[in-house]
Formats: structure tokens, C-alpha cells, sequence
């Protein structure tokens, strides 16, 4: 859909009375790069913005009343349409779309804005439940919106962190930074997820990507609380049962987030984790193992150089033996290492589903550089990394042959923008 057409079905969805002003703002969906379920451990994480955007247009109604409508709710014919005083502006609950607008406005309220009455239509491509955020995507539209219609000089972190206090805070859905950065600022980024939570823009190396779509539909509370509590009760026996030596304790924590986990080599914590339950030990191990292979993967994408030996002691022999890189080809190896991130999240942190794997070997079967889970697992998208636009082409039908019920090609997106504003 071009954008004289979103702008047309979005502006029918308003109704805006006669010179009004009407601002258009997008914000991409971001696929899961490197270092999938590390966010909330602390570590640093690597999304990428996709092509997908999420579109929403409004104008200042000054009629003190928030009115969002759904043009994807209207078209599966559901209920579509949310509104509400904003004097006594609340949330509704049960994953209600118009929550997320509300506690938008609520954030922007607390931090002075006099908001006096606002009509919003949203168009998403980006699909639901996906792992691609589409949630985060919506979030920053619309702050983006709000932000463009009350000329508010703000930077994209401003507006990230005012998407993220919106979700986590207002609507309590126990989410990291990762999500709404990624949307924000676009490319493809590296995060560090602790404070101050800074942000390095990566090269844009050119990276086609492949999304197949599972069709599996997941929700991050039934992923997360349960691999944060495995990884809490390790950290239990490891310093009250097993007592491990004083220099790896003060590296450890009671809680998943608290320990140093860049700073403890596997070989450091390796003779400890036989004490543990083989689950719980395989939460410890996944954690060491993805941040390092991040780390290496990084150097890739900043400098276009892969070392050999390292690869092969970061994925070990086995899997070194069976996947074989072209290292004097950097895009070749940094793929190989998103497949290892795949059997990681799939051996040792058990997101994964048969489907899941189907769609992951259909991708390399059809000569995918890599691919892994995009998200938090257990359903949602797998991204494969293609070496060129016709091979993404043949990626993607392979996917969508094998029953996938969508499935995209997409460059590295732009961050959140403003695309128009015009009268009406």
C-alpha cells in the first residue's frame, strides 16, 4: 500500500473539521538481531528495524475527548473504535488496542502537556503477536503523533522512553527498553540496557532479511517470569548450596538481573553447574554463550573482518564442523552465528516449537545465510538473513510453500518519522 493510499484511509477514518491540521506519523516493527532474552539480564541487545511501519494520523479536536479508531480492527470487523474524557482518562484492561493511546497521553499529560482533545486513526502493518513489536510500533506512532501535533522538540530516545513508560509503566506489561528504542531510532543499534541505557547506531551493511510468519501466537508473560525465576533459583543453590568461591560469588546475584554476566566466562562457572539441575544449568550456560557470541557478532557487523579461531571456540567444534563459513565473507559468518543463537534458544532456553523448526530449516534448506527466532519464542517469526534480493525472493516462497501464512522481505527501516501534514 503506497502512502497516498494509508493517508487516504487513515483521514477517512477522522473526519476532521475544516482546517484542521492533520499530522501522519509512522514507526517501523524491529525484528530480535543478537542476543535474544538478554534485555532484562542487563546485557546489551541488537534490534533491527524492518520495512513494516505502523501509520497513525490525528488532529487536535479540542473537544477534550481521545478518540482512536482501528482501521485493522474495522476491516476484521470487530469492534474498532475507542473514546473516552480525557478528565477522567483511565484504562479499560483486557488488552483493550485503546490502552496503549490512553496511557500515551496519560505520559504526556504527567510531563505537562495540555492536552485538550485528540482523534486518531491507526493503520499497522506490522502483525500482531508476531514478535516484531508491534505493539512498541504503535506505541511510537503515536507518540511521534502527539509529539508533531503539540510541536514538542523531542529526540528519539525522548520519544522511546516516553513509549516505554507508557507500556511498562502506566499499562504494566513487564517489558524492556528494547522494543521501543529499536522503533524509534530505526537501523540497526546497539542497546545497552542498563543506565543510562546508551545507544550505538551499527553500519547498515546492506542486510536483506526474510520473515516467515509461524502463525503461532505468543505473549511475553508466558515466556519471561518463568526463564527469570529458573534463572533466580540457580543463583540459589550456586551461592547458598554449592557456595561457590568469593571471586565468582561477587560476580553472581540473588536475582537475574544482579549478576555481572559479561564479566563470567563459561570456564570460570563450568565445574559449579553440575550441581544444579540440568534445566537450570542450561539457563546459566545460554546466558554466557549468547552474550559472548553478540559480542563476536558485533565486531563483524562494525569492522567486516571475522576471525576464524575465535568462531570456532565461541560455537564449539560440532557446530563449527557442520556450519563452515566463507571467512573472507563477514555477512557469511555473522549468519552462521544468528543460526547458533537459534540452537541456543532452542537447546538451552527450550523456546522453540516443531513448527518453529520447520520454518528455520526450510529457510537454510533454501539457502539462507542464518536465520533464528525473532523474539521471545515459543511462537512468532523466525529472520532469515539472505545474501541477495533474489534469493530472498526464493527464501520466502519456500516458507510460504511449506504453509507459513505470511511471510516478508524487508532492508533495514527507518526509525520513527513524521510523513505529512497537511489541512483538512
Amino acid at each position: 500500500m503506497s502512502l497516498k493510499d494509508v493517508v487516504s484511509r487513515l483521514i477517512g477514518f477522522l473526519d476532521p473539521s475544516r482546517n484542521a491540521e492533520v499530522v501522519i506519523a509512522s514507526a517501523p516493527g524491529r525484528a530480535d538481531f543478537l542476543n535474544t532474552h538478554q534485555d532484562y539480564k542487563g546485557l546489551p541487545v541488537v534490534p533491527i528495524a524492518i520495512e513494516l511501519r505502523c501509520y497513525a494520523a490525528g488532529y487536535r479536536s479540542r473537544d477534550g475527548i481521545l478518540r482512536v479508531s482501528s482501521v485493522n480492527l474495522f476491516d476484521e470487523g470487530v469492534d474498532y473504535l475507542d473514546e473516552v474524557d480525557i478528565c477522567s482518562l483511565k484504562l479499560r484492561g483486557g488488552g483493550w488496542f485503546g490502552d496503549y493511546a490512553r496511557a500515551l497521553v496519560k505520559v504526556f499529560m504527567d510531563m505537562g502537556v495540555g492536552i485538550d482533545g485528540l482523534h486518531i486513526a491507526i493503520l499497522s502493518h506490522v502483525p500482531i503477536g508476531s514478535g516484531l513489536s508491534s505493539s512498541a510500533a504503535l506505541e511510537v506512532s503515536i507518540a511521534k503523533l502527539i509529539a508533531g501535533l503539540y510541536d514538542l522538540q523531542l529526540s528519539r530516545r525522548d520519544v522511546a522512553e516516553i513509549a516505554y513508560t507508557a507500556e511498562h509503566d502506566v499499562m504494566g506489561i513487564p517489558c524492556g527498553r528494547l522494543d521501543q528504542y529499536g522503533s524509534s531510532y530505526g537501523g540497526i543499534l546497539k542497546l545497552d540496557t542498563r543506565p543510562p541505557y546508551d545507544v550505538e547506531e551499527l553500519p547498515d551493511r546492506g542486510f536483506i532479511m526474510v520473515l516467515a510468519d509461524s502463525g503461532v501466537r505468543r505473549r511475553i508473560v508466558s515466556v519471561h517470569p518463568v526463564r527469570q525465576a529458573e534463572i533466580d533459583e540457580a543463583l540459589r543453590i550456586l551461592l547458598d548450596e554449592v557456595k561457590v568461591p568469593v571471586e565468582l560469588a561477587l560476580k553472581l546475584g540473588r536475582r537475574y538481573y544482579e549478576p555481572r554476566w559479561e564479566d563470567i566466562s563459561e570456564e570460570e562457572i563450568e565445574p559449579y553447574l553440575s550441581s544444579l539441575p540440568s534445566k537450570l544449568a542450561n539457563r546459566v550456560i545460554f546466558t554466557i554463550r549468547m552474550h559472548r557470541s553478540t559480542m563476536y557478532a558485533l565486531s563483524i557487523i562494525k569492522y567486516m573482518k571475522a576471525q576464524p579461531e575465535l568462531y570456532r571456540s565461541i560455537v564449539g567444534d560440532e557446530f563449527s564442523s557442520e556450519y563452515r563459513p566463507n571467512f573472507d565473507d563477514p555477512i557469511s559468518v555473522l549468519g552462521c552465528i544468528l543460526s547458533f543463537q537459534h540452537t541456543l534458544l532452542r537447546d538451552l532456553y527450550e523456546v522453540s516449537l516443531p513448527r518453529l523448526e520447520e520454518i528455520w530449516s526450510t529457510m537454510l534448506d533454501s539457502g539462507a545465510l542464518g536465520a533464528k527466532i525473532s523474539g521471545a519464542g515459543l511462537g512468532g517469526v523466525i529472520l532469515g538473513l539472505a545474501r541477495s534480493f533474489d534469493e530472498a525472493i526464493r527464501i520466502r516462497k519456500a516458507c510460504l510453500d511449506i504453509g507459513c501464512p505470511s511471510a516478508w522481505v524487508s532492508k533495514i527501516g527507518e526509525g520513527a518519522r513524521v510523513d505529512l501534514r497537511t489541512y483538512v
